[in-house]
């Protein structure tokens, strides 16, 4: 019997792992390396913006916000919206656009990333976060990320299968390296990005992420983003509270998909560019002078809700006035993500709904509901549950209370799902018409698009 195979392949290792030749994986590594560089150099613009802003140096920037008087609140806004309407604008009109949407080239083969106007475009991304604009910071360095892979691409002429594999190895690598979570980061490309698990996908994803990750650390930090107390294994009452409340956050997440599809189709185009972006960064300054955790891409706003006590009705109004602030922005024409603002979203919302549950069932921590929230809204929110719920786990360290986390984020996705086929990332895209097979490709290994509701 020597020689003979037993048995039969597992179906997640076909034998397209032996398409990718020696020179894919050194891109792979190489574009890592270009992943954490440009995280550094994005984190970098954004803390220096921050600093001239409200003089933050450490520790939660809404807090910083918060010291600063009144008046210096709305400036500040002011100033950012600004300043991004004018950016945006000269962008677009003089120079030729943002640099390209990775998501587009990748799920739907069209398209191309420019590294220069995409790094031009993510400095002036962290600019609007670090001046108060309620997005996230993740996408800059998941663009950069992703345009670095797209260069070393077209630089050693990959074929295009390859080459859209690099790209999402890149996006994720940038998102790993900007909040520590390598695993996630690895999950994000294939699972968003790919929308398959298989051995030739999983490998050069979790290579890049980690690269760019251990290059980070030269300058960003190698800890946990979020610090949450030690949680309890799970008890009867926050099962039942995940079973019930997962259905909700769903509903949630649906409306909240929703209200990002009607921002991304209502963007301002030519000179509005220049007036509403300021018109809506003022109108959040004045919000913020008494909501200051509103005020950025809601790292605060999660550890808030992580560990704050706050009652109802400031759960309640934090709970509406994120996703609306998120919208408005977005609206407004910002560029920027919505990782980290679904996330604060869900965590929010996920203490509010737990603060009720004690009222009926008292016996657990107020962390646990908002961790749980956070992870199952923001699974139904990208349409990826693997990736959410390392995502989750990555940031918070809450491995206790796994099953519950489980729990809400099947009901969450399975309700979702029922009312709006869209993602956060989908709904940011028109709709287009699937793409035929590309000659060589039979949909079973790298570069097959994700498949997404319109």
């Amino acid at each position: 019997m020597s020689g003979e195979r037993r048995g039969t392949a597992q179906p997640n290792v076909p034998s397209r792992l032996a398409d990718l030749p020696p020179r894919f994986w050194v891109l792979a590594v190489a574009t890592g390396i270009g992943a954490g560089v440009g995280a550094m150099v994005m984190m970098g613009v954004l803390r220096a913006v921050q600093h001239l802003a409200f003089g933050y140096h450490a520790g939660e920037y809404s807090a910083a916000a918060a010291r600063a008087s009144d008046l210096r609140i709305v400036v500040v806004l002011a100033a950012g919206g600004l300043v991004t309407g004018v950016g945006l604008y000269l962008l677009r009109r003089f120079g030729g656009g943002t640099g390209g949407e990775p998501t587009e080239v990748v799920w739907n083969r069209e398209g191309e990333l420019s590294l220069v106007r995409t790094l031009l475009t993510g400095a002036l991304s962290e600019l609007s976060v670090a001046m108060g604009c309620s997005i996230g910071r993740e996408a800059a360095p998941q663009r950069t990320g992703a345009a670095a892979g797209a260069f070393l691409g077209r630089r050693f002429s990959l074929p295009p299968e390859q080459r859209r594999l690099l790209i999402a190895c890149g996006a994720g690598a940038g998102l790993g390296a900007v909040y520590n979570v390598p695993f996630a980061g690895g999950l994000f490309a294939v699972e968003i990005y790919l929308g398959t698990l298989s051995l030739p996908i999983v490998l050069p994803a979790l290579l890049t992420s980690t690269v760019a990750t251990a290059v980070s650390w030269i300058t960003l930090p190698a800890h946990t983003v979020y610090l949450v107390p030690r949680l309890a294994n799970p008890t009867l009452s926050l099962m039942v509270f995940a079973a019930l409340a997962g259905p909700v956050l769903g509903l949630a997440s649906a409306g909240y998909i929703r209200l990002i599809t009607w921002a991304s189709d209502h963007r301002p185009k030519g000179r509005l560019l220049l007036v509403e972006p300021l018109v809506v960064f003022t109108a959040l300054g004045f919000v913020a002078i008494a909501y200051p955790l509103l005020l950025g891409n809601g790292v605060d706003l999660a550890q808030f809700a992580f560990t704050g006590s706050a009652g109802l009705l400031t759960l309640l109004a934090l709970s509406v006035l994120k996703p609306v602030a998120t919208g408005a922005c977005l609206r407004s024409g910002a560029t920027g993500g919505l990782f980290t603002p679904t996330m604060s979203f869900g965590a929010v919302f996920g203490a509010l709904l737990g603060q009720l549950w004690l009222l009926v069932w008292p016996g657990h921590e107020s962390a646990s509901f908002a961790v749980i929230g956070a992870a199952a809204l923001l699974t139904a929110a990208i349409e990826a549950p693997l990736t959410g719920i390392t995502m989750t786990l990555e940031l918070t360290h809450t491995l206790a209370i796994t099953a519950p986390i489980l729990l809400a984020a099947v009901g969450a996705n399975l309700v979702a799902r029922r009312l709006d086929l869209r993602s956060i990332y989908s709904a940011r895209l028109a709709p287009v018409r699937a793409a035929p097979p590309e000659d060589g490709e039979d949909g079973s290994g790298p570069g097959r698009p994700a498949p997404r509701g319109t």
